[in-house]
């Protein structure tokens, strides 16, 4: 049972509040100030809230994730979890994810607020809507990583918005495209906009993330420092690389915590936050130390 419900609250997709550390780590400031611990305590406080909206978005799912392959196995749908418990499970998950939240600062907790009531709307009504729905996640990851800058009280960096953005756009309709692969005439029965979305339209939608993607990581990163040049070839070929998992219908293009099976992605992820940090931490270091300079 206690596995039933780790998989109630989803922790395997806590990874997407992983980007609350972008700030912190871009700043150059992970080892000063304590500023490592506090966004720790935010990214407990994200997931906490994240694992409410999963539980009330399997509750508000139960019937249609029965007729899915992979997500009728899933404890409310597969009645291995009753609802009631799982409505217990939701208001622990979001009264201890919001007071968390309260005790670090006020606009982090807007922001932990605004990601619980906007994945709220999108469960109800957005997800119904084509783009609408991929938009919707865009923005939530937005907010993960606009909230990271509120804990160590640093300006909001326009390339924070754009790269985030243009990745989950990517991500979003890429796992549409593969959720297509996967269900093909039964997608909608599972997932009602998939019945807008087809293989083509996907992919074209993916080409221009991708596209967008590209573009803006390539400007931040002349704008920043040329040193970060150095990190683009693997950036591409990480981008790129995905998208050919998608085409080939393999698992992690619909379970996208699962590249970790992808020694490919791993290595090349791996080999970008290396080069990240040598960057940012021993080439250019902040010449203040302590000095907040954001991008």
């Amino acid at each position: 049972m206690i596995k039933e419900y780790l998989n109630l609250i989803r922790i395997r997709q806590w990874y997407k509040n992983l980007v609350i550390f972008l700030p912190l780590f871009f700043v150059g400031e992970v080892f000063a100030h304590g500023y490592l611990e506090a966004t720790l305590v935010g990214f407990i406080a994200l997931c906490f809230v994240s694992s409410a909206n999963y539980v009330l978005n399997d509750i508000i799912d139960r019937k249609s994730d029965r007729e899915h392959p992979e997500k009728k196995m899933r404890p409310l749908a597969s009645g291995k979890i009753n609802i009631a418990s799982a409505y217990i499970v939701f208001l622990i998950m979001l009264i201890a994810g919001l007071y968390i939240a309260y005790t670090l600062d006020l606009p982090f907790l807007i922001c932990a607020i605004f990601l619980f009531v906007f994945t709220i709307i999108y469960s109800l009504f957005l997800k119904k809507e084509p783009v609408a729905d991929v938009l919707s996640i865009a923005i939530n990851f937005v907010v993960r990583a606009v909230s990271g800058t509120f804990i160590i009280h640093t300006f909001i960096s326009p390339w924070l918005i754009f790269c985030p953005f243009f990745l989950a756009l990517f991500l979003g309709f890429g796992k549409r495209n593969a959720d297509l692969r996967f269900m093909k005439t039964k997608a909608h029965a599972h997932k009602e906009v998939l019945k807008y979305y087809t293989l083509e339209n996907t992919n074209a939608l993916m080409t221009i993330s991708t596209t967008c993607l590209i573009i803006a990581y390539a400007l931040y990163s002349f704008s920043r420092t040329t040193w970060l040049l150095l990190t683009l070839p693997f950036a591409i070929y990480a981008i790129f690389h995905y998208y050919a998992l998608v085409q080939n219908g393999s698992e992690i293009a619909r379970h996208p915590e699962k590249i970790y099976r992808d020694w490919r992605l791993m290595l090349s992820i791996a080999l970008i936050m290396i080069i990240l940090f040598i960057i940012f931490y021993v080439l250019i270091p902040n010449v203040e130390p302590g000095a907040l300079k954001l991008w």
